[in-house]
């Protein structure tokens, strides 16, 4: 009979433990990693290593970019994760083509609005990012004036809510950012297509950030494993406990499989 997996609970333990980390044991908890040692995520995933959040889920927190390179399809049409100054020179020929004018850009590792800036036009953007004001890599996504920004929080199969975010004096609905909410109820289609995403990133709980057009068309904007309970009606102990008995039913199937 092999022996149990080891299941490592402290970023002090794992790293400690690294080089000794082998296949089916299980890192529980999210990762704190400086920005450059992702890859460090790779080589545990190849020695057979698992996590609790999965290492997508927690890449695609830490990265809006990989995120619009995963989530392509479900993100509003010319959003573009740019990595370079030919990828962005691709996209003012695709912007230029399709019309579109402002154009919104997103800073890979910022949140709460605070990463988010508006620009008239994509040659703005080509100009600045490359004169050096910019870094690479980055996001960009076509300025849309009118749609609800929509925030989802789903922490198990039991449990989810919704609230409208609006902000009538900025085009950023974050409460950070001086954005108020309202109360909204998800159509189960909308609920669908937060789950769609939801397992194709790993997620088995999320903070969604979602674009609801007039005609009722549906995007994401945003996806991570945490953020703010400011207009939420969960309380803290309560999201705390819901997300360790997520994590501590996945950590069980993965021993039981063992």
């Amino acid at each position: 009979m092999s022996a149990p997996p080891t299941v490592i609970c402290d970023n002090t333990t794992l790293f400690r433990s690294y080089q000794k980390l082998q296949r089916n044991d299980i890192i529980l908890g999210t990762v704190r990693l400086k920005p450059g040692e992702e890859h460090l995520l790779t080589d545990l995933i190849e020695r057979g290593v698992r996590f609790i959040p999965s290492a997508t889920a927690q890449l695609a927190s830490r990265s809006k970019v990989f995120q619009a390179a995963i989530l392509h399809e479900f993100l509003l049409p010319g959003t573009m994760p740019i990595y370079d100054q030919h990828a962005l020179l691709d996209a003012c020929t695709l912007y230029q083509k399709q019309l579109f004018t402002k154009v919104i850009y997103k800073h890979d590792r910022k949140n709460a609005g605070l990463g988010i800036q508006l620009f008239r036009s994509i040659e703005d953007v080509y100009n600045q990012a490359c004169g050096g004001a910019l870094s690479f890599p980055f996001v960009i996504q076509p300025f849309i004036e009118y749609y609800s920004d929509v925030r989802v929080v789903i922490l198990d199969d039991d449990y989810h809510e919704a609230y409208q975010r609006t902000n009538p004096h900025n085009f950023r609905n974050n409460l950070h950012c001086g954005g108020t909410t309202l109360p909204y109820t998800l159509s189960e289609n909308q609920l669908f297509f937060c789950k769609k995403i939801m397992r194709r990133a790993g997620f088995t709980w999320a903070h969604l950030d979602l674009m609801i057009t007039p005609s009722g068309t549906c995007w994401l904007t945003e996806i991570n494993l945490h953020g703010g309970l400011r207009g939420a009606q969960i309380s803290k102990q309560e999201y705390r406990e819901r997300i360790e008995n997520n994590s501590s039913k996945r950590l069980n199937r993965l021993l039981k499989e063992n």
